[in-house]
């Protein structure tokens, strides 16, 4: 199976959330053709497909997302973002990094892998979004039918200058928020029959960044506190508006939990807001998987292929893997980060090539030690 000419078919989709655009039917049937049984698993208008083959002690599960974000401004584009070309070496459109390329990768791998062990793919069309009917909706099946694997590995562009120069093995939790604070409209000149919301805005939005959350782990940065916009909605220059709003986010470690770091956000605010309304999400707590046989496993693979180890992170954005890893132990493997989300989205046909050795590599490693348990048990005379 070609995975360059897979990957082509699969930007070739306008999957941008909550659209399929005949993407996971592309997947469905590759994985068809190699005996898979595969089941559809919808919830509200989102597909999903999880598919599984195979008998083992050892169950290891891909997963990954068919959906993308917007193109944005398609006339900044030097390349139609969902044609699929193929110029200077380089594969281009939405999705080439994030992360239609790794999907096509793994099933080119499996296609060159005789293997009877335990299997699986979950493929949501729901992660780049909300992810609200994707992956999180079909963990609780799986657990149900005794599916869990005992390690799954994400797709998710992960490699800074080369392919599988570095893997995540965690990554940082996230919330969310936007903070309105009011006031009483009227003329600067009489600030006596006004009350100006943007000091009190402002006074809590210092406190926010310069409040000690944590001095950070050995694989997490410091729990970080960002303003990512403040608008107060007014033109005049003479007029104190009646209300200033920010939106923020956090991002923190494991040595954190979300809601509790809404109540210290909420008391801030309670002390320096004033009459204020305070609205958080939370997009999921960090994590990080601690078990050094499975990452020294999938490090060796890499090496196999690349002749280095690849380097530990818990950097970047929010994944399915925050979902997954109450489940079981999470890896994650891909294309280069650099283009990701980017106008001109576009990764190295060459880099597609080696994801698809490296996942060949895993594939083969982490069955490893099954298979050589069972030609011991039941040697060939």
């Amino acid at each position: 199976m070609d995975p360059i000419k897979l990957s082509q078919d699969l930007i070739r989709c306008p999957s941008i959330t909550p659209k399929n655009a005949g993407a996971l039917e592309i997947v469905e049937a590759h994985l068809n053709s190699m005996g898979f049984t595969c089941e559809r698993l919808d919830f509200e208008g989102i597909v999903n497909l999880y598919a599984q083959k195979g008998t083992g002690r050892s169950r290891l599960c891909f997963a990954g997302h068919t959906d993308v974000v917007p193109v944005g401004a398609e006339d900044l584009w030097t390349k139609a973002p969902f044609e699929g070309e193929i110029k200077d070496g380089q594969l281009w459109g939405r999705g080439a990094a994030d992360m239609k390329c790794a999907i096509a990768a793994f099933l080119s791998a499996l296609s060159e892998t005789k293997s009877q062990n335990s299997i699986s793919l979950l493929i949501t069309g729901d992660e780049e979004g909300e992810a609200l009917h994707g992956t999180q909706r079909i963990l609780p099946l799986l657990m149900e039918r005794g599916l869990i694997p005992d390690l799954c590995l994400i797709g998710e562009p992960t490699a800074l200058n080369e392919v599988g120069d570095t893997i995540k093995i965690g990554r940082r939790g996230s919330i969310t928020g936007k903070l309105t604070c009011f006031g009483q409209q009227g003329h600067i000149a009489y600030p006596q029959n006004t009350d100006n919301p943007i000091p009190r805005l402002m006074a809590c939005l210092q406190e926010l960044y310069a409040y000690p959350f944590d001095e950070g782990t050995e694989f997490f940065e410091p729990t970080r506190f960002e303003v990512t916009s403040i608008d107060v909605g007014n033109l005049a220059t003479n007029i104190i508006p009646q209300k200033a709003e920010a939106c923020f986010g956090l991002r923190m470690n494991t040595l954190q939990k979300a809601d509790e770091l809404c109540e210290t956000l909420k008391g801030i605010c309670v002390k320096r807001a004033g009459r204020h309304d305070l609205k958080l999400t939370i997009h999921g707590n960090a994590f990080l998987t601690e078990d050094k046989d499975k990452i020294r496993c999938i490090q060796e693979a890499v090496k196999k292929v690349t002749g280095r180890l690849p380097s530990l992170s818990t950097t970047g954005g929010t994944t399915d893997g925050r979902f997954i890893s109450a489940y079981c132990p999470v890896i994650e493997c891909g294309m280069l980060e650099k283009t990701m989300h980017q106008v001109d989205e576009h990764v190295s046909l060459k880099d597609i090539q080696h994801l698809k050795e490296i996942y060949l590599s895993i594939l083969q490693a982490f069955f490893l030690p099954e298979a050589t348990t069972s030609a011991r048990e039941d040697p060939i005379s």
